[in-house]
């Protein structure tokens, strides 16, 4: 499968609504929320006025001229929240593109983005039982603090 990673256009900003619905993990056996959750206040940290704010940036993986997976990065108090001077990342891929690949060249492309533009660390929130924590482990990422269900994880850039 061929794939382009660039930069999320400006006009393309309201598809993160679509990849931030996407980047909720869903355990086994669990029904998919309605789409409205994403309209909750902690959850629009991650999307509202995006490109607004230093250490706004986003990454997109398109396939045939169509949208599959998005990383974005943004300084904001999150889950994944270490300082102020680190920004969290976010990151989803359409249930068809995933395990091919694809979400692993968009992180790595994201790190290089953030550590180009002078960020010493980047850090996200994940669920202890998302399988994504092994691809986060490969890419360097280590374990920061811990809650019950939940890992904040930092890399350093």
């Amino acid at each position: 499968m061929t794939y382009t990673i660039r930069e999320m256009k400006n006009s393309e900003f309201g598809r993160l609504d679509d990849f931030l619905y996407e980047a909720i993990f869903i355990p086994k056996g669990m029904e998919k929320p309605d789409k409205d959750i994403i309209k909750r206040p902690e959850l629009q940290l991650y999307v509202k006025d995006f490109g607004s704010q230093f250490g706004d940036f986003c990454l997109v993986a398109e396939i045939d001229q169509q949208l599959v997976g998005a990383v974005w990065s943004r300084i904001m108090d999150d889950y994944g929240h270490i300082n102020d001077d680190t920004p969290s990342l976010s990151i989803s891929l359409f249930e068809d593109y995933r395990g091919q690949g694809i979400g692993t060249a968009l992180m790595k492309e994201m790190l290089t983005l953030l550590k180009t533009s002078g960020f010493k660390a980047a850090s996200l929130s994940v669920q202890k039982a998302n399988y994504a924590v092994k691809l986060y482990r490969k890419l360097g990422f280590g374990i920061y603090s811990e809650k019950d269900e939940e890992l904040i994880m930092v890399v350093e850039l």
